[in-house]
């Protein structure tokens, strides 16, 4: 198997991980603030990884390579989770999902800039395609008002992210996939465990089963595991080409959201799929 073919079924594992994110967020924050659902998911994940890392006799970064790792945690471990934690409190998962369409572009934008990538003048457009074809499905509702607090938040979001996913992808390269993020947690791990005792509620009692699934889904699988599968995808078939794969997440999560949250979905899904589906195909084909 060659490395792009691996790095696209890596990236493609990674993507079918991260759709059950913001359903498993819209879930746990029915029980927990935002504030501690963030600080909590990456304080589990921190822990685990430090295990592992302990374990597994983990290489460790070159100093060079700290404030690469801090990069990576403020938009994957703190950025995106408290943001997008903070938009479903506006808008619901369906509508939130679709945005992450548009992290394909920020990506691969960053990955230019951080990267040294130079796709062609025609990655772009079906870049951009894809991208507007997202967004006019997220502007034209997806079962909920439209909100420009939540909107405005999932757009930060989605700018911290690319930014954590390409710095991780480059980093990647020399360090792995499961390092790259294993430390980005373990740094974080300081703040993340005075964050989520200051924020941590009065009790527990009163929190459901669901918000502790969603809690634990988050934790492990969105802030662990997606990412050893992701970055290692990134880092074989390129940035630019396995970003678009993202383009699909969307619609992974809100299938998610309608069976499992019975969340409305629009008819139309079925059509913007193909035409996003073509989108990635095409980008795909002048990645490089």
């Amino acid at each position: 198997m060659n490395k792009t073919m691996e790095g696209l079924i890596n990236g493609m594992l990674g993507v079918l991980i991260f759709s059950g994110s913001l359903p498993a967020t819209r879930v746990a924050i029915s029980g927990f603030d935002p504030l501690f659902l963030t600080a909590a998911r990456s304080l589990i994940a921190g822990l685990l990884a430090l295990l592992l890392v302990f374990l597994l006799r983990g290489e460790r970064p070159r100093k060079d390579e700290i404030l690469s790792l801090c990069v990576i945690a403020l938009g994957v471990v703190v950025g995106f989770p408290l943001l997008t934690a903070l938009a479903l409190k506006h808008i619901n998962a369906a509508h939130s999902i679709v945005y992450v369409g548009l992290l394909p572009l920020a990506t691969a934008v960053f990955g230019v800039i951080r990267g040294s990538e130079r796709p062609k003048p025609a990655f772009w457009l079906f870049s951009i395609l894809g991208s507007a074809a997202v967004a006019g499905y997220a502007l034209s509702g997806s079962g909920d008002q439209v909100s420009l607090i939540g909107g405005g938040l999932m757009v930060a979001a989605i700018l911290a992210c690319g930014l954590g996913y390409a710095e991780g992808a480059r980093l990647s390269r020399r360090l792995g996939g499961f390092q790259v993020i294993a430390w980005a947690l373990i740094l974080s791990l300081p703040p993340m465990t005075l964050l989520a005792f200051v924020s941590m509620p009065e009790t527990v009692e009163t929190v459901g089963q669901s918000a502790w699934i969603g809690l634990a889904y988050v934790s492990l699988f969105s802030m662990l595991i997606g990412f050893i599968f992701w970055y290692r995808g990134l880092a074989l078939g390129g940035i630019a080409a396995v970003s678009q794969l993202q383009l699909l997440q969307p619609f992974f999560g809100l299938m998610l959201a309608a069976t499992l949250l019975g969340e409305a979905v629009s008819w139309s899904m079925a059509l913007v799929t193909v035409l996003v589906v073509g989108c990635v195909a095409g980008a795909r084909r002048f990645a490089r």
